[in-house]
């Protein structure tokens, strides 16, 4: 039977040097209980120190919650993650210099983790190429520290590859919601399945401990063998976590909705949002649908378009999917990110990402905070902020077309929409369309190679990318091509013989009928 153990003798167990992996997803069954034992045991005695952490998504709330608890001094040497975003503590010190540090790609960090857990040396995947993850640009070092090399360049029959080397773990910390006396994990009151079985794998096929946080426990053979997400083989130590510390997310005790347990009313499909620039991106962006596509939509003004396609009548054409699992239904924002409610489906995300690397998706509907005349992005790395790539390039890289939402300058923008046009009342004080981006998230000349559609929409202009780099395709009704859009430029783009209008509907209080665009 596995041992079932209070949370500081579970702990116990890690010694300094350590490669521990946190299963989950931002703030989404995350094994909060397990990571503030360990974080207490540090503190009162100073050990384990000089850890090596494994986490691919962002564990933590911005409150000190999640891996926030480990971010002490002298606790960790190395992390290997892919966003701090939720984890400001930690990005401190890696900006900072204070611990070693890689930003991988989340889907990548999956996949390594089932490579690990069969033996192998490693996944060989072209995500990544031409990205600041290239080990011709920055090997995904995150800072002048971090000097070994786990990634490199491959070619097999003439094509290139990333290879990302094999991370095998000492101790895997995971969460499900029931364990049986023989280890045996289910997961029916969680949000996301995630990456919990692929992370246990990992951690005991090469000789390592998983330790699974648990809401409960139950007698050996109560579970259904349908029902177990994680077998009791690779699970070595249970705890039995309280209600406190075993919320469904940071910031919900508990959600039928989101374990799929109940669905929920469904909305009318009245579009509520008001006529701003955000709601006219994604009207332009939701232009771009194709019928019955499956789309991925990052946070920010992607998640604005859900609404704008209810009220164009076209919302049975998109099956919204999360790198995190879910498929269908309506994704849920803010600090629950990653779950969904009237999903149709719950996969775990390694398997979510074989569907993205594959090309599974017909549209990604992404951000933009920095764009440059090759149609480079970077979302990952601004001066001492350094929230990490997340998914966004298994996402952006390997869509089938890829649409990039945001307004054309930043911080005041003020416009006036109405009647069919758009006004500049106050520019914001710095573009989004730079000389050269700080950091590669998205390789403009990867995608020309790959002759991959991409859209650059804005609340002003449109633009296309092109072998020659960023053209401009479409401007706004009232807005001047030269005072309002190149001039707030710090390139000029190249513009299209055919230079289009914007479609007036955009810029109108009625609601915009889009069904003659999804064709």
């Amino acid at each position: 039977m596995v041992l079932v153990e209070p949370v500081d003798e579970a702990v116990q167990c890690i010694e300094d040097g350590d490669v521990v992996g946190i299963g989950g997803f931002v703030a989404v069954s995350i094994p909060e209980y397990v990571l503030e034992g360990l974080g207490e045991r540090y503190a009162a005695t100073g050990a384990p120190g000089h850890l090596t952490l494994y986490h691919p998504a962002a564990e933590g709330d911005r409150q000190g919650n999640g891996i926030s608890h480990l971010v002490q001094d002298g606790m960790i040497e190395r992390v290997i993650g892919s966003h701090w975003g939720f984890v400001p503590e930690l990005m401190e010190k890696v900006v900072a210099g204070e611990v070693e540090a890689y930003n991988l790609p989340f889907g990548a960090m999956d996949h390594l983790l089932r490579d690990t857990a069969a033996g192998k040396p490693g996944t060989i995947t072209t995500v990544g190429l031409r990205t600041f993850v290239d080990p011709r640009q920055e090997g995904a070092k995150a800072n002048e520290e971090t000097t070994e090399d786990i990634v490199e360049v491959v070619t097999i029959d003439g094509e290139e590859y990333l290879f990302y080397n094999a991370q095998p773990l000492d101790v895997a910390i995971i969460r499900g919601t029931t364990a049986d006396e023989n280890g045996n994990i289910t997961m029916e009151r969680e949000a996301l399945t995630s990456n919990m079985l692929a992370m246990a794998q990992a951690a005991h096929n090469a000789g390592g401990t998983v330790i699974a946080q648990v809401e409960r426990v139950t007698e050996a053979g109560s579970l259904s063998a349908r029902e177990i997400d994680v077998p009791g083989v690779v699970v070595d130590k249970v705890v039995e976590a309280p209600a406190s510390h075993h919320k469904q997310t940071y910031g919900e005790d508990y959600s039928g909705a989101f374990s799929g347990e109940i669905k929920v009313p469904q909305d009318d499909g009245t579009d509520r949002t008001p006529l701003t620039e955000r709601k006219v991106i994604a009207r332009r962006a939701a232009m771009e649908l194709v019928p019955d596509a499956v789309v991925n939509l990052g946070v920010g003004v992607p998640e604005t378009i859900p609404a704008v396609a209810n009220e164009g009548n076209i919302s049975d054409e998109i099956t919204q999917t999360v790198e995190a699992g879910p498929i269908g239904g309506s994704p849920s924002g803010g600090i629950s990110f990653g779950t969904a409610v009237n999903h149709e489906a719950l996969v775990t995300s390694p398997e979510q990402f074989d569907f993205y690397d594959g090309g599974g998706l017909d549209i990604g509907y992404l951000g933009m905070a920095q764009i440059d005349a090759e149609g480079n992005i970077n979302v990952s790395r601004f001066g001492s902020q350094l929230p990490g790539c997340g998914g966004f390039i298994n996402i952006t890289q390997n869509a089938e077309k890829v649409v990039f939402c945001g307004t054309l300058t930043t911080g005041g923008l003020e416009v006036d929409i109405g009647g069919g046009t758009l006004d500049i009342a106050s520019e914001g004080e710095s573009t989004k369309f730079v000389d050269a981006v700080e950091q590669i998230t998205f390789s403009g000349e990867y995608a020309v190679e790959t002759d991959q559609p991409v859209v650059y929409v804005t609340e002003r202009a449109v633009f296309e990318l092109s072998s020659d780099g960023l053209v401009l395709t479409e401007v706004a009704p009232g807005v001047d091509v030269e005072a309002d859009v190149i001039d707030n430029m710090a390139f000029e783009p190249a513009i299209a013989d055919d230079l289009a209008e914007m479609h007036p509907a955009l810029f109108r209080e009625a609601p915009m009928d889009l069904t003659e665009y999804v064709n």
